[in-house]
């Protein structure tokens, strides 16, 4: 994968000390200090960048950034801002006495986002469909990665419920039911370059805030509970969504060969939600009540970077616009 196109002065000074192999200049630790947050080009591409490091990395740039003290220093500085406008748009949360997965799904409940699979299923065009895709691409092509960072950090039934729920992702031990496998098949039926990281320059903000608090939450024990809470958002609120993408596939004339990504997760899903809630986030809870808190605040990250890409999405089309930076190129 080769290093994305600079979005701004904080990237590009990344960008620039990452490829040349330099010690990162004093301007790049600098500008890390300045830039804003979730909707923020630069800093959402800058963080990206950061911790793509720690999944497949760059071509022509050296592993050895990956635990650079310096650059681990620069990311702080961009996971600070991150996390603060995270609190902010999810706002205080009560824990009560409840089990975690109803609290859970009292939770999911009370969202209130607008419902991007319902447009979709209903109305999404072929071209609205690749841009779409373009977004999710950012992190279905990782699929389970982000969320499988916590593993090492748990034990008992926490760990072996999670492992349960990402060996699915995986494909079972089938390297062609892999999930980030389906959806790159999905990608190609639609004319788009499946390649890793071949779209992060088409991309918006939007894709790479949702993948960054993925990747946050994943490669910090201290938060191994909002990580997990995330990931139990994303398996109870996926099966009925995915349902709706699929009809609106079908809808568009593609068959099951397109939208097995999504059937897969009709079923799958609608499994997980049990394992994830009770056996995944339950067994936590009871193990370290003081990390209720943090499961509660992952899963409400999760529906909120939901949000703020279909706002995004939605938006750009209702005013007759790409939701994109630039047109997707057509696959070869």
């Amino acid at each position: 994968m080769r290093l994305p196109e600079p979005r701004g002065p904080l990237s590009e000074a990344l960008v620039h000390d990452l490829a040349t192999g330099t010690t990162l200049s004093a301007t790049t630790i600098e500008r890390a200090d300045r830039v804003a947050a979730l909707t923020d080009d630069d800093l959402q591409l800058s963080l990206a960048i950061c911790y793509e490091l720690h999944y497949r990395g760059f071509d022509d740039v050296s592993d050895a950034w990956e635990w650079d003290p310096q650059l681990l220093g620069v990311r702080a500085g961009l996971e600070k801002r991150h996390l603060a406008a995270l609190r902010e748009r999810v706002g205080p949360l009560g824990v009560t006495d409840e089990p975690i997965d109803r609290q859970l799904t009292a939770l999911i409940a009370a969202d209130d986002g607008p419902s991007l699979s319902s447009y979709m299923a209903k109305q999404g065009t072929v071209e609205q469909w690749r841009e779409y895709l373009t977004l999710r691409s950012v992190y279905h092509l990782k699929e389970g990665d982000p969320h499988s960072f916590a593993i090492p950090r748990l034990s008992g039934r926490t760990k072996s419920a999670m492992v349960e729920i990402q060996a699915d992702e995986y494909g079972g031990g089938t390297a062609e039911r892999m999930h980030s496998t389906l959806f790159a098949g999905m990608m190609r039926a639609l004319d788009l370059d499946s390649t890793y990281g071949a779209l992060w320059d088409d991309a918006p903000a939007a894709a790479f805030a949702s993948v960054n608090t993925m990747s946050l939450f994943g490669l910090h024990r201290r938060w191994r509970g909002a990580a997990l809470g995330h990931l139990a958002c994303v398996e109870m609120t996926s099966s009925e969504p995915s349902r709706r993408y699929s009809a609106g596939l079908r809808r568009l004339g593609f068959d099951e060969r397109v939208t097995v990504f999504y059937d897969e997760h009709v079923e799958a899903d609608a499994v997980h939600e049990q394992i994830a809630s009770v056996d995944m986030c339950g067994s936590l809870v009871a193990e370290e009540p003081e990390l209720a808190a943090d499961v509660l605040f992952g899963a409400a990250c999760s529906l909120a970077m939901d949000g703020v890409a279909a706002q995004h999405l939605l938006g750009a089309w209702e005013c007759g616009r790409s939701a994109l930076r630039r047109e997707p190129p057509l696959a070869a």
